[in-house]
């Protein structure tokens, strides 16, 4: 799920104080990763059950033997660019940090807050704007060459450079008005200014709520800013979808279709949001290059995050985990301050030049913590995989499924361990193929593992 990936919710309060990059965003598609957080909307209407499926239909070509032929000298070469950025990026980010603190830029960005004002709330928000527009043009060049450029030289974007940057500036724009017109900062700063030994106590205690509001408002205030979501416009489709839905025991709600096809190639499908916001989204590529089959399958599995409850175990553990997360912050702080806090011009944590020292403490641990993380969002899509077949019973649509995501993605069927684990929040997707050919428990007098509702033809 893809909101575990970008650590958009996960930690939100946290990632709300470092904005080491304005929210970029464009709903890219990372690495070879598929099937993301979708969505689903209220309805009225009529459903029906169709019958049960007897036998499943058998693979009419090797799925996995076509991944693999597809996996050209081209597509290795991208991904490995991929895998290069993927490393490179955080430690950017890092020198970005690094050097608004040596060179003063953090301190004299504080001077500047404290001339323009006399309240938190002023000083707060005058000194986001600057740290944010630094790192913003600091890091732009990186950011285009992965999410602009990379895209275009290997045929995967169709957005223009104006879009791109468009849709740059308004992830920077929307998260100064999120973090700091909004009193989220000043608020947290206050706590830190108050309580400098135990301001990671009252952040971690912040994060769940702030992680909830986050997941609940993603898809009616932040995804509309880059794109337009519409209605599945496919009647026919629709009432399968609902049918489907309806077997699974999710209330009849409306399935939406995003115009990515404006701006990239790829394929995917998300759910995100939950109670009056959530919802099933395909992009419109996933709609014109799947068949019925396959787009039934992906919202089977995206059904799965929804009645498995994987988002509301997902902020569960995010509530926890940031406890650790934030002492491990604080302590890595209060190391960094006190080697060089004299150099930097800064000498506690509560002065507003030590935001790019937080930031720099909070990517550091999340660093750490992504191989712990990665994992867990693996078993979660894995779960999801078990259930789509399990109500679809569609071994062949499965396979196809996973084998045009790894062609329209231009994806590494099975990447190096190491690469899995640092980066991948999905099983690989020889791994999904072999799985969706093999796991027919109906067809060998067994029970299902996760879906206890009837067949679904």
């Amino acid at each position: 799920m893809r909101w575990i990936a970008r650590l958009w919710p996960v930690l939100v309060f946290g990632c709300l104080l470092a904005v080491p990059l304005a929210a970029r965003a464009s709903l890219a598609v990372a690495g070879s990763e598929a099937f993301s957080d979708s969505a689903l909307a209220d309805t009225t209407v009529a459903v029906s059950l169709t019958p049960a499926i007897v036998a499943t239909p058998p693979l009419a070509r090797d799925p996995l033997a076509q991944a693999y032929a597809g996996f050209s000298e081209e597509n290795r070469q991208y991904q490995a660019m991929r895998v290069w950025l993927r490393l490179l990026g955080p430690l950017y980010g890092v020198l970005a940090g690094l050097l608004l603190l040596f060179t003063g830029m953090s301190a004299r960005f504080r001077d500047i807050a404290h001339a323009l004002g006399d309240r938190r709330y002023v000083r707060v928000l005058v000194y986001f704007i600057l740290y944010s527009l630094a790192v913003f043009v600091l890091c732009l060049p990186l950011a285009w060459y992965e999410e602009f450029a990379l895209e275009h030289q290997y045929a995967l974007s169709n957005q223009t450079w104006d879009s791109w940057l468009l849709d740059s500036v308004k992830g920077l724009v929307f998260s100064i008005v999120a973090v700091g017109v909004v009193p989220l900062l000043s608020l947290a700063w206050g706590t830190i200014e108050h309580s400098p030994r135990t301001y990671w106590r009252w952040l971690a205690i912040g994060t769940l709520p702030v992680a909830l509001i986050a997941t609940l408002l993603q898809p009616l205030v932040l995804d509309p800013i880059f794109n337009r979501f519409t209605p599945l416009a496919d009647v026919s489709l629709k009432q399968d979808i609902l049918a489907l839905g309806s077997r699974a025991g999710i209330p009849s709600r409306n399935v939406y279709q995003v115009d990515m096809s404006t701006k990239t190639n790829k394929l995917n499908a998300y759910v995100n949001g939950f109670g009056a916001s959530q919802r099933i989204v395909l992009w419109d590529t996933t709609l014109k290059q799947m068949k019925r089959e396959e787009i039934l399958f992906v919202m089977g599995h995206e059904m799965g995050h929804y009645v498995l409850s994987h988002i509301w175990k997902g902020l569960a553990w995010i509530g926890a985990a940031a406890f650790l997360g934030w002492w491990l912050t604080a302590r890595l702080t209060d190391l960094m301050l006190r080697w060089f806090g004299a150099r930097w011009g800064v000498t506690q944590v509560g002065d507003l030049a030590a935001m790019p020292v937080l930031a720099l403490a909070l990517t550091i641990v999340a660093l750490a913590a992504q191989p712990a993380m990665n994992a867990m969002s693996r078993q979660v899509e894995h779960e999801s995989d078990i259930y789509g077949l399990e109500i679809t019973r569609d071994n062949a649509a499965a396979a196809e499924a996973f084998l045009k995501l790894a062609e329209g993605n231009r994806s590494d069927p099975e990447p190096p361990a190491w690469v899995r684990i640092l980066f991948y929040t999905h099983p690989p997707l020889a791994d999904r193929i072999r799985f969706a050919k093999s796991y027919h428990p109906w067809l060998e007098g067994k029970p299902n593992q996760l879906y206890r509702g009837t067949s679904a033809r």
